[in-house]
């Protein structure tokens, strides 16, 4: 009886040793079309040719993105991308580094990937910047959310984005364009967006270029249920009512982010006792359930805080909530604020008194930093650095939308966003937002790309 137990257990065993010895065998195409959850990426390879690539007897490491990954790229990208085999050859190699690279080996580093696509003697994109930290391995700017499938000298890491090289669109003339351009939206990217626009005109397009500051939601609702604009300016991304709005009136937006706005909590610079909330004294600031200062801090004055806040159409509104009060809007509803949706409204009122606090997006405060002070939230301050990494508590995306068919039909509307997309990093310092990091610029240069395809 022992005897037989311990002859099933080496049978098992083997059985074991030599399903590992397979799967460690296993190239990294084979790898891949073995689990389910790359079924996309392993259909793209194909079409670009690449599977004898990844059988090859190199030693590769694989950024894979998973099929989710695939599906939050707008749909015209995937389309654009499967007809076009040499841009999808560059992102397909722009995910493959040679050699491996193991998770528990990286702290930071960069990696040169198989994407040499070059203008003049510099490679485009081909590098990719690969960092640890305590929330898990991350691949510009993407995370790793399985790390090391062992593929016979391969490794792959699962990714949950798609990573997307360096993306150059041809460069527009303003002046062989006509026809009038209509804009509405947030109030926060309208400063970016004027910057733009005004600039297109210096380049010379003559037509009307109109844009109206009216809170990011009520220009979807101008975008999609009226469709009367060409382009949505948003501070929050687009929500799924209002894409079936837009689907109802036969629009499909497309999302371009533009830039990283750190939203600005503020008081005047006259006050003296104040330079720091935490996000939970924030809330109960703007709950009403602090009544005064001193309800904050007793070393605080003992009167009465006075709130100002950005309308509940604005993006800036529903940004706020959703990251102070998780998206239930009725405490600062009733917490006696004065609501404006315009943004000059609130910098006046909250300059008007030394207990007065308010928020809007960053560009406000620079452009009035001279009447007000900025407070760090959780003991971090707004910074280019601190937005971009996601440390600053309220940093968030900034974005433009329009959709295939307004580009197709209004040629001006797609030569301004190439544009913007083209000059946004040269102007958004200095209008006071920060950039969007390099993968979120070049997706918006691909969707435009794709969308000009269409």
């Amino acid at each position: 009886m022992l005897k037989r137990y311990w002859s099933c257990v080496l049978s098992i065993f083997l059985f074991l040793l030599v399903i590992g010895a397979t799967a460690q065998e296993m190239t990294p195409a084979a790898t891949l079309a073995s689990r389910d959850e790359f079924t996309t990426l392993v259909a793209l390879v194909e079409a670009a040719g690449l599977t004898d690539v990844l059988n090859g007897e190199t030693a590769l490491t694989v950024f894979a993105p998973t099929n989710a990954a695939f599906e939050a790229l707008p749909a015209v990208v995937v389309a654009y991308l499967a007809e076009d085999v040499e841009l999808l050859t560059r992102v397909l190699t722009y995910h493959v580094v040679s050699g491996t690279v193991m998770a528990a080996d990286v702290t930071t580093m960069s990696v040169e990937s198989l994407e040499m696509t070059t203008m003049g003697a510099a490679p485009l994109g081909s590098t990719l910047d690969i960092v640890v930290d305590a929330t898990g391995v991350h691949v510009d700017g993407v995370d790793v959310v399985e790390a090391d499938i062992v593929a016979g000298n391969s490794v792959i890491h699962a990714i949950n984005g798609v990573l997307i090289p360096i993306i150059e669109i041809e460069e527009v003339d303003a002046l062989e364009f006509d026809g009038d351009i209509n804009i509405a939206g947030s109030s926060t990217v309208f400063p970016l967006t004027e910057r733009m626009a005004d600039l297109f005109s210096e380049e010379g397009f003559a037509d009307a270029l109109t844009i109206d500051s009216i809170g990011t939601g009520a220009g979807f609702e101008r975008f999609c249920v009226a469709a009367e604009t060409d382009i949505s300016n948003a501070s929050r991304a687009i929500r799924d009512t209002e894409i079936e709005s837009c689907v109802a009136n036969n629009r499909t937006p497309i999302e371009f982010r533009v830039g990283t706005d750190a939203l600005a909590v503020v008081v005047s610079i006259e006050n003296d006792f104040l330079t720091d909330l935490t996000l939970e004294e924030l809330a109960r600031v703007y709950s009403g359930d602090a009544q005064l200062w001193s309800d904050i801090n007793p070393a605080y004055p003992a009167e009465a805080i006075v709130l100002y806040s950005p309308g509940t159409d604005s993006g800036t509104f529903d940004y706020f909530v959703e990251e102070v009060f998780d998206e239930d809007d009725s405490l600062i509803r009733a917490s006696g604020a004065q609501f404006s949706e315009n943004d000059n409204v609130l910098v006046q009122g909250v300059e008007s008194s030394i207990y007065a606090i308010g928020y809007f997006g960053y560009a406000y405060y620079q452009e009035n930093q001279a009447g007000l002070k900025i407070l760090s939230i959780n003991g971090i301050a707004p910074t280019e650095t601190t937005a971009e990494s996601g440390e600053y508590p309220l940093a968030r995306p900034l974005f433009i939308y329009s959709d295939a068919s307004i580009i197709m039909d209004k040629p001006q509307v797609g030569a301004f966003i190439n544009f913007y997309l083209s000059g946004v990093n040269d102007e958004i310092l200095d209008v006071g937002y920060f950039p969007a990091s390099k993968r979120a610029l070049n997706l918006a240069k691909l969707s435009l790309m794709a969308a000009m395809a269409e």
